[in-house]
């Protein structure tokens, strides 16, 4: 019999640890959301809903955000110190539990970030596997892994916008494989997540931030990468 000494264990480029669902995919749901603020939070408030209310700490979920967040990726050995890297970055947190949500995937985990003025909320939901989805963005719905290029536009509901944004993307070569227009109302502001099979070229990313009717554009490759 083998004795851990830690929730954590390495097999290969994989972090398991009582569960992937507690841990590989909570860091990937830590990292998307930093990428989706775009730089290292200075605050973060972690609310664990459902199953996850109940375990995080076992588990070791809480220490896989706080990893996440540090933007390390799931084989990292620091996820296990993730707390003490954290407070050397500056980065303040604090969980809370809501142990009965019925309307939430049983591993759920929601984001509050802020650094500087900016802030964003990011709704995660760890599927197993080390599999995410990412269900809301700054109260807008979604549906995206990470697992491939992401690009969130938020812009003013425009008519023909989403076809405009397409033929961009057309020339660049990028497939397009998912997309989700979620918007406040009509003619409000809307936001469109789009996940391809490959990447695009900076002065496509450029010139869609250059457009007067969008606000902002963030871009996510692959989360692993």
């Amino acid at each position: 019999m083998v004795e851990r000494s830690s929730v954590f264990d390495m097999i290969g480029p994989v972090m398991i640890g009582p569960s992937s669902s507690h841990t590989a995919g909570v860091v990937r749901i830590g990292r998307t959301a930093r990428k989706i603020l775009g730089k290292q939070p200075e605050e973060a408030t972690i609310t664990f809903f459902n199953s996850f209310a109940r375990t995080y700490e076992g588990h070791g979920s809480d220490r896989a955000i706080v990893a996440g967040l540090l933007d390390y990726k799931t084989d990292d050995k620091r996820i296990k110190e993730a707390f003490e890297h954290a407070a050397k970055e500056g980065l303040k947190y604090n969980f809370k539990s809501v142990g009965n949500a019925l309307t939430r995937h049983p591993n759920t985990v929601k984001l509050d970030l802020k650094a500087g003025e900016k802030t964003v909320q990011v709704i995660g939901e760890s599927r197993g596997g080390g599999l995410i989805k990412i269900t809301e963005v700054n109260g807008f719905s979604s549906g995206f892994t990470a697992n491939l290029h992401t690009i969130i536009i938020t812009a003013s509901d425009t008519k023909g916008s989403i076809a405009y944004i397409a033929n961009i993307l057309s020339h660049d070569d990028c497939n397009i494989a998912t997309m989700t227009v979620s918007r406040k109302g009509k003619n409000d502001l809307a936001c469109l997540i789009i996940e391809m099979d490959s990447g695009l070229k900076a002065i496509s990313l450029e010139y869609l931030r250059n457009l007067d009717w969008v606000k902002e554009v963030i871009y996510i490759p692959d989360i692993d990468k």
